[in-house]
């Protein structure tokens, strides 16, 4: 074959490639409409021919136009999801200490019971402190004699003046000597520091005790507080008072509501989290010190448009969507911000209400005309309706 027929052949052959091109990859409109060559995709005759080609292609002035399906884009917020392992502890815990030593005479309060504050829990021996409480009164006594006797000479000139003043600093002393004496002896009677529920008692009746020995723990559960780490991208965002959810490890069928209630005032450096506390309801009685918890908090983000996941294409400089505008396609560059199970959440100058190519956007072109299936029904019923 001589050198000129293969050059015509060659170059059939590129012209019928480059036609297919034009007419089957789907993003071909999108290239030759910024090589400027968007001309070459209209003169390229169409694939379908008869009833279904002059159906989907259908003319208007010369101009093609293309069936497409559309779906109005909507609007979403980004929720913010927190999740936390957090660990319960009573509201307030007591371990009571005896103020001094002695022999534990008496225990009033068995385990598991409530008590109140101020309470007596226990005694112990007080046979010393009642016999020094006594002496004080005899030595009150003594001093308020002696003053009365000194007052009644000075009142005939028979004392001095000093001689009343040393009798009444004798009477504020035997009286300070009785308070202490009551103290004391007071002292020998364990009260409860708070209200609460008594634990196991570590100790009996008639054991020898210091003011180190534990008679009892006590524990307030009238609420619970959680203690959990916060990652330190949430920091700005957890705030006091803040609602959350305490669900139990060991019984995730329950879930409770609490808030936040303390928020600590750095980060921790090793682990870079935020120490926050919670506190919890438990009117029931039902949650003990020493639960694990997991903690949901939600933050309320941003508002996006929101179109379906079939809306969304990709180009050489993107993702981007098609939006119908006036009856014309007009391509809208994207930014996917978070992908759901029926919506992506978007960032692209589109409005809620905004029609967006769903299907048929292999044959949509920049600025080309495009008629979306069905609108003409839904509008012949929505004016037969009214």
């Amino acid at each position: 074959m001589r050198t000129w027929k293969q050059i015509v052949v060659a170059l059939v052959i590129v012209v019928a490639a480059g036609a297919a091109w034009a007419r089957f990859y789907p993003g071909a409109p999108e290239v030759l409409a910024r090589w400027g060559m968007d001309w070459a995709y209209a003169a390229t005759p169409p694939a379908r021919s008869g009833a279904d080609g002059a159906k989907q292609a259908g003319n208007r002035n010369g101009v093609r136009q293309v069936n497409v399906v559309a779906l109005p884009a909507g609007t979403a917020t980004i929720n913010d999801r927190l999740q936390a392992i957090g660990t319960g502890r009573a509201n307030a815990s007591v371990t009571v200490n005896p103020y001094s030593s002695g022999r534990l005479a008496e225990l009033l309060a068995e385990s598991g019971t409530h008590v109140d504050k101020g309470q007596i829990i226990a005694t112990l021996d007080s046979e010393t402190e009642i016999i020094a409480q006594d002496r004080a009164k005899l030595a009150l006594q003594d001093a308020q004699s002696k003053l009365d006797r000194v007052k009644s000479l000075r009142a005939s000139n028979a004392a001095t003046p000093v001689a009343v003043a040393d009798a009444e600093v004798v009477l504020a002393g035997a009286k300070l000597a009785l308070q202490d004496a009551e103290l004391a002896l007071q002292r020998r009677s364990i009260l409860a520091p708070i209200t609460g529920t008594v634990g196991i008692l570590p100790i009996s009746a008639g054991n020898y005790v210091t003011n180190q020995s534990a008679i009892a723990t006590l524990d307030d559960r009238s609420s619970i507080l959680v203690d959990f780490q916060v990652p330190e991208r949430f920091a700005a965002a957890v705030k006091v008072g803040a609602q959350l959810t305490a669900t139990p490890i060991a019984n995730p069928s329950n879930a409770y509501t609490g808030t936040v209630s303390a928020i600590d005032n750095h980060i921790d450096e090793k682990s870079r989290t935020l120490l926050v506390k919670a506190t919890i309801a438990n009117p029931a009685d039902s949650l003990r010190a020493g639960m694990s918890f997991s903690i949901t908090m939600k933050f309320p983000g941003e508002t996006y448009p929101a179109v379906s996941p079939l809306a969304i294409l990709w180009g050489s400089d993107g993702a981007y969507v098609w939006q119908v505008e006036d009856g014309k396609a007009r391509r809208v560059p994207v930014r996917i911000i978070q992908r759901n199970t029926e919506t992506v959440l978007i960032d692209a100058e589109i409005d809620s209400g905004d029609m967006v190519v769903t299907e048929g956007t292999q044959s949509v072109s920049e600025g080309g005309e495009v008629r979306i299936a069905d609108q003409e029904q839904r509008a012949t019923k929505a004016a037969e309706g009214s």
